[in-house]
């Protein structure tokens, strides 16, 4: 992973980082790697997706542990150098300065540790469909309704999950969503 992070721009490592520290306070959902990723390609470099994931995890990981073990920036970037001295210098800067400015921002209560999280909900988007015809059905006229779910899963990286359901799943899916709504407007 670490000849990944030599080839990450010192900004887009920095952008990167500074995610992490907002999950980490949950102000946002999680780290959006796939837009980030996509980025740094347009910019001229070869990195994939799951690459990116990767070092947005160890990131995390990193932060959550100095987080929780209280650690200043100096005992971090000392720990680091005894560790993984394999990290370009540029990263371990950009490690420093975002910790040095946000790290102890980073709330830790003995309940989030012990909470196992599920995910969180970010966004839904959906469309209307219709199946003209196939290589083995001529005239279809199927209609269907795609739903594409973005979620934040409990290390932060935010992945869509897509489903496809006819007509009828549909408004069964919307009515359970209005009965939701409806015992929620009691709490």
């Amino acid at each position: 992973v670490a000849d990944k992070i030599t080839l990450i721009p010192q900004d887009f490592f920095a952008e990167l980082c500074e995610q992490i520290i907002q999950h980490l306070n949950h102000k946002i959902p999680g780290v959006n790697t796939a837009e980030l990723c996509q980025r740094i390609q347009t910019s001229g470099i070869e990195i994939n997706v799951g690459d990116l994931a990767k070092i947005a995890n160890i990131v995390s990981f990193l932060f959550s542990t100095a987080a929780r073990s209280n650690l200043s920036t100096e005992e971090l970037v000392t720990a680091l150098g005894n560790t993984v001295s394999v990290l370009p210098k540029h990263a371990v800067q950009v490690i420093r300065h975002v910790w040095n400015e946000q790290g102890k921002s980073i709330s830790v209560s003995e309940d989030a540790r012990n909470t196992a999280t599920v995910g969180q909900f970010v966004d839904i988007k959906w469309k209307l469909g219709v199946a003209m015809s196939s290589d083995t059905c001529r005239s279809l006229k199927y209609p269907y309704v795609t739903v594409t779910l973005k979620v934040a899963d409990p290390s932060g990286q935010i992945t869509d999950k897509s489903f496809e359901m006819t007509v009828p799943q549909f408004k069964n899916f919307f009515r359970q969503f209005k009965e939701m709504a409806a015992v929620l407007e009691t709490v």
